[in-house]
């Protein structure tokens, strides 16, 4: 994902929250203000340094070290010695400088390719959080424009109900109605006024849940445009689309980085039984300014050479490690499979999503024209005298019901889609953009 761009378009956009804010642009938004997207490139860059790390294993160490000191030495000669007895104080400094060329130390080459893997895993992880990201602003937002949808619908049935509860009451004085028929519409309108309130709460919540993605009040949001293009995955194969999660699924391939780190690890272990050769190299400087003999010393050592290192025993630590990391790559392998088969599962429900989501919005708009027609006939039939006002009330409530069905399933088809992408790996903003093009 292409985060330079981003920034200008969100610094254009901030100005539009005033007005009605698009999915693109709330993306945009939540892209520099959700803490969890933050944590995760925070994350990866931490990451990164694995392998400088893993580098400086290879590479050449200097240390430096110096000392300083007052002695004070008491000498008594035994025996005939043409040195005086007595006692000394002086002064001793030093300073030496060692490097250390590392030749042959197995664990360090694994812990380098280790830590290449490593990083490697880092950047798929960010692409799996944007993915999340786009997932998780998808759905906030929907799940607002159903909020608002619900209560919309709630007010219209409430109207549509008030509108025969009067009409009830009417009938009632004029004695071509009972009190039931007021009762019923007077329960109805009760009922839904219990609806609208829970509506709005919840509507609340989505907008609560939004403004914790994009660090700000959530203003109008552009809604679903009437004319959805319902589109068949291409290709129009779900075991084709599976194969592709196989080669591609994000959370498979982090699983595949981890079987190979476990591997490594096991590599790494098996070398604490290897010897380890180096080249090293002291530059020593010393200087007293006294000594047993009363007279100063300066000394001066340099020395070049390799040295070998074998380790025999250290108490059965490193066989024990070794099979702890031969464990951990077991569990790396089953982490693996499952993830092999997740991808599949997730990339079928989500390809079903998509397909059955098409047939639901079909369905349902099907269902919409016919519970505008069982209104229509009930409202005509109550004025004939052939339906009753509850007849109307059912039929009112069948309609706004389906409505809301087909609301939901426009946004579930929508959601699925983004899914299917990310299943396979391949979901991204231009995605984001195209399900942008669905609002108004």
């Amino acid at each position: 994902m292409k985060l330079k761009p981003i920034f200008l378009a969100t610094l254009l956009a901030a100005s539009s929250w005033a007005q009605a804010a698009d999915l693109l642009e709330t993306f945009h938004a939540a892209l520099l203000n959700d803490p969890v997207f933050a944590a995760a490139r925070a994350k990866q860059q931490a990451a990164q340094e694995k392998l400088p790390q893993g580098r400086a294993l290879l590479l050449p160490s200097v240390n430096f070290n110096a000392n300083t000191a007052y002695n004070n030495q008491a000498t008594q000669y035994l025996g005939t010695f043409p040195f005086p007895n007595g006692a000394y104080s002086f002064n001793s400094n030093g300073y030496g400088v060692t490097v250390v060329q590392p030749l042959f130390r197995q664990q360090n080459w694994v812990a380098y390719n280790e830590s290449e893997l490593q990083v490697a895993q880092s950047e798929i992880e960010l692409k799996i959080a944007e993915q999340d990201l786009i997932l998780r602003v998808a759905q906030a937002y929907f799940d607002v424009l159903i909020a608002q949808d619900s209560v919309q619908l709630v007010e219209a049935q409430k109207t549509a109900i008030s509108e025969q509860l009067g009409q009830a009451k009417r009938n009632f004085e004029v004695g071509s109605a009972t009190v039931t028929d007021t009762l019923e519409a007077q329960s109805r309108y009760d009922l839904t006024g219990a609806q609208e309130i829970a509506a709005r709460n919840d509507l609340e919540i989505k907008r609560s849940a939004l403004e914790q993605l994009i660090n700000a009040t959530p203003q109008d949001l552009k809604p679903l445009g009437k004319d959805l293009q319902l589109e068949t995955p291409q290709p129009a194969d779900m075991e084709k689309w599976v194969d592709l999660a196989q080669m591609s699924n994000l959370q498979l391939a982090i699983a595949q980085a981890g079987k190979e780190i476990a591997e490594k690890e096991v590599q790494r272990n098996r070398g604490g039984h290897y010897p380890t050769v180096d080249l090293v190299a002291n530059y020593t400087q010393s200087n007293a300014n006294g000594s047993g003999f009363g007279v100063g010393i300066d000394t001066t050592n340099k020395s070049v050479g390799v040295q070998l290192n074998m380790p025999l025993y250290e108490g059965g630590a490193v066989d024990s490690r070794w099979r702890e990391a031969q464990a951990n790559q077991e569990r790396a392998r089953q982490q693996l499979e499952d993830a092999r088969r997740s991808a599949a599962q997730q990339t079928r429900q989500a390809y079903l999503g998509v397909v059955s989501g098409i047939a639901q919005v079909q369905a349902l708009k099907q269902a919409m024209a016919s519970s505008q027609s069982m209104l229509d006939a009930s409202k005509l039939g109550h004025e004939v005298g052939v339906r009753t006002n509850l007849d109307v009330l059912n039929a009112e409530q069948q309609l706004y019901s389906t409505r809301r069905e087909l609301y939901q399933a426009q946004y579930n088809y929508l959601l699925s889609r983004l899914r299917l992408k990310a299943a396979v790996g391949a979901l991204s903003e231009e995605d984001l953009s195209k399900e942008n093009q669905a609002l108004n």
